[in-house]
């Protein structure tokens, strides 16, 4: 396999692994394919082929996207590994708690152990 083709398969690779994440994003917040089309003016099968990985994001959509979705671009990109890691519904709460006061993340953290413990609970 020559370099080029090994460089356009990682490229390909890439693509799709934006395209998953910005699908999850839009089914996190349950927008619509065509709503946020139509808030890019892209045609909603321009969308769905980037949702796809089978077109690029040009930088400025991405942006857009990015605002629409609250979420950094690096996120999407995977330059920022760590929230990439994180579901999107994970990354969201994250997100909301760093910007609580200690106290309130004190709180926050003693709710999640509840939680936890009463998942545990009904388990058995």
């Amino acid at each position: 396999m020559t370099q080029a083709a090994i460089q356009q398969d990682d490229d390909d690779a890439e693509r799709r692994r934006l395209g998953e994440r910005l699908r999850e994003a839009r089914k996190y917040l349950g927008l619509k394919q065509e709503e946020v089309a139509t808030y890019l003016k892209i045609p909603r099968t321009a969308l769905t082929d980037i949702e796809n990985g089978q077109r690029r994001v040009e930088a400025i959509e991405l942006t857009r996207l990015a605002k629409l979705y609250r979420q950094p671009v690096a996120f999407f990109t995977g330059e920022d590994e760590a929230a990439a890691a994180l579901p999107v519904d994970v990354a969201h709460l994250a997100r909301r708690a760093a910007a609580l006061s200690m106290q309130d993340r004190d709180e926050l953290g003693r709710f999640a152990d509840y939680l936890r413990t009463r998942a545990q609970a009904a388990r058995g």
